[in-house]
């Protein structure tokens, strides 16, 4: 009695192992490759090729190979040209390379790559290539065309390093700082409506209230604040630097962006003064990323924008203490600021 040929396409690896595995164990027991057929039920030549390749190779020579495509055959790009454009896609943009795109598309990349190495991609197969990359469809960041690279590069190598040598040798608590504006009427956020009725939110009117804030946070998630009625200057500068230090107890380091307050003759001699108890340091131009305050200013800005709408200024002020305090109470809510991938170099 024969058995049925079975189909070795058909079976997994690991079973096509185990049968293998059989045909040697009954070759090696003397059998003719006919009985072997009849008693696993594989094709001749199956039985044959397995026995040639255990007399050649042993046991490791009978483990079959990984069935489908070889990884990265049949590619239009080879894996050099892949590097080189996952490098420039990463260094530069396309308005630098005379693009007519603004940010990195898939039609951008795929002209990119038409333009380096005359390939042309359908759209989908260059997708596949950005999602074999690691590359994702990501918000970018805005930043000033005024920015200097190098300024950048040096602060966060040099500059900065140097400031948290010099913090812990003088036992110095470093604090980053900025100012915002609060108004009553910046709505934010989402709201659920029906798909194609847009759904409004009632503003107050006329009846429009501001105020300013300045703030500073630590990466030990201590934070300290003053709300302004009026223009920010430098005399509400100088108010904040003296409670600064006097809350600190200790030598402050406070890191501000280049507002031109900040470099006003009248606040330089105020500090000048102090030298043993507050120095000031200025981040690179046009480089908000770099300030983690910032990240505090897009938080209170975003709960503000959830709440009803306030009608005065005095219960504009009292929502900005409110979120504030919590912000004091929880400094985990603050440390979480400087995970943000821009700010991290300070945490």
């Amino acid at each position: 009695m024969f058995m049925e040929k079975e189909n070795a396409r058909k079976q997994t690896l690991e079973q096509l192992h185990e049968r293998r595995k059989q045909v040697v164990r009954l070759h090696k027991k003397a059998m003719g490759v006919m009985q072997i057929v009849s008693l696993t039920g594989l094709s001749h030549p199956g039985v044959r090729a397995c026995i040639d390749l255990f007399e050649v190779g042993g046991w490791p020579a009978i483990r079959p190979a990984l069935r489908g495509r070889t990884p990265g055959l049949g590619r239009a790009l080879s894996a050099a040209q892949e590097e080189d454009i996952q490098r420039i896609i990463i260094d530069k943009r396309p308005e630098q390379l005379k693009m007519d795109f603004f940010l990195w598309s898939r039609a951008a990349v795929g002209q990119l790559i038409e333009q380096e190495y005359g390939i042309k991609l359908h759209v989908r197969s260059i997708g596949k290539y950005l999602k074999r990359w690691g590359f994702t469809p990501q918000k970018p960041i805005k930043r000033a065309y005024e920015q200097n690279p190098e300024a950048v590069q040096a602060w966060l190598a040099g500059e900065y390093p140097g400031i948290e040598q010099r913090a812990r040798m003088e036992g110095a608590e470093i604090h980053w700082g900025d100012e915002t504006a609060l108004v009553n009427t910046d709505v934010r956020g989402r709201s659920f409506a029906p798909a194609g009725k847009t759904p409004v939110a009632k503003t107050i009117g006329s009846t429009r209230h501001k105020l300013s804030m300045i703030a500073t946070v630590t990466n030990q998630g201590k934070t300290r604040w003053m709300i302004i009625d009026d223009a920010f200057d430098a005399d509400k500068l100088i108010e904040l630097l003296a409670a600064l230090i006097k809350d600190a107890g200790k030598k402050v380091f406070l890191i501000l962006d280049n507002l031109r307050v900040h470099h006003s003759k009248v606040v330089k001699t105020w500090v000048a003064e102090r030298q043993a108890q507050i120095e000031l340091f200025s981040l690179p131009s046009y480089s908000p990323e770099l300030n983690s305050e910032e990240r505090l200013n897009a938080d209170l800005k975003q709960e503000m924008g959830k709440r009803v709408p306030v009608r005065t200024k005095a219960r504009l002020r009292e929502a900005a203490n409110e979120h504030m305090a919590m912000l004091d109470s929880t400094p985990e809510r603050v440390m979480a600021y400087f995970q943000d991938q821009r700010v991290r170099y300070a945490a």
